[in-house]
Order: C-alpha cells, then sequence, then structure tokens
C-alpha cells in the first residue's frame, strides 16, 4: 500500500480527533466570557453590600487563598471571615468597580486574571490591583487565589 493510500485511510481518524477535541475544549474567547460574568456577578454582589453571594465566586475549599498587605488567608471560610471583618457594612465596602481586566486562558480549565479595582467610598477611593487565578469545576468557574495589594492614590 502506497503512502498516499495510507495517509488518506488515516485521514478520516485524525480530522475526528481534530474536530472532537475542538468540541471537547471551549474556545479562549468563551472562557474569557464565562470569567467575566463571574466577575460581574462579583461587582453586583459587592455594590448591593452581599459579601456572602460576593464569595460565590470563590472556589469553597480550605485550599482557597487569599494574599495581600495583611499576609495570606488559607481556606474559603477564613476568607469569607477576613472580608467581614474589614468590610462589617455597606458604608465600609462602598462601590467596586474592575478596570484593565486581561483574561489569559492556561487550560481549558485554568486561566490568571490581571486587572484593577477602584472603591468609591464616602471618606476614600482606594484603588489598587490583583491577579486571580481561576479553575473550572463542575459548578462553574471559581476563584482558588486571589493575589491584591493596594495602591496609593497619587
Amino acid at each position: 500500500m502506497s503512502r498516499f493510500h495510507k495517509a488518506l485511510i488515516c485521514l478520516p481518524t485524525f480530522l475526528l480527533l481534530v474536530t472532537g477535541s475542538l468540541w471537547a475544549h471551549p474556545s479562549g474567547a468563551s472562557v474569557e466570557k464565562a470569567i467575566r460574568a463571574v466577575l460581574d456577578a462579583q461587582v453586583e454582589a459587592w455594590n448591593r453590600g452581599d459579601v456572602d453571594t460576593f464569595m460565590q465566586s470563590y472556589w469553597k475549599s480550605d485550599k482557597t487563598e487569599f494574599v495581600g498587605a495583611s499576609g495570606i488567608f488559607r481556606g474559603w471560610q477564613v476568607v469569607l471571615e477576613r472580608y467581614r471583618k474589614n468590610y462589617p457594612d455597606r458604608r465600609s465596602m462602598g462601590t467596586v468597580h474592575f478596570s484593565d481586566l486581561e483574561v489569559t486562558v492556561l487550560s481549558p480549565n485554568a486561566a490568571l486574571v490581571v486587572g484593577k479595582y477602584h472603591l468609591q467610598r464616602e471618606a476614600d477611593q482606594p484603588s489598587g490591583v490583583f491577579t486571580l487565578v481561576f479553575r473550572k469545576f463542575p459548578e462553574g468557574w471559581r476563584i482558588i487565589n486571589d493575589h491584591t495589594s493596594a495602591v496609593p492614590n497619587p
């Protein structure tokens, strides 16, 4: 059998594998859209003063991490308690918006997000930067690591 005939016989199998893998893995654009939807839901929850719903975007695990100026906090419940302590009421939360978001898809089940946050409160307007590591779970995309740093206003 000639090489051409062997290639012709293998071609349908190859095409099935390639198209099957395309169907099995979401495109970068669809991953980015899904992650941006999680971030939009976070902003909406925060701006309602709803820390519990805000925290639904985090992986509910003892392995979830928040890293900031006051240290490393491990565990979903610990991160929730940190938010409740630092933002005990609607006034301290203010309203937030994110900007300069960059979503990098690392694999079909992992992504990195870099961006800026801006808080508007009566007394001040803190802002800063963040890096989020997202992982896809059966229930959807969740933050497994959040590294947030305040940046002094000029």
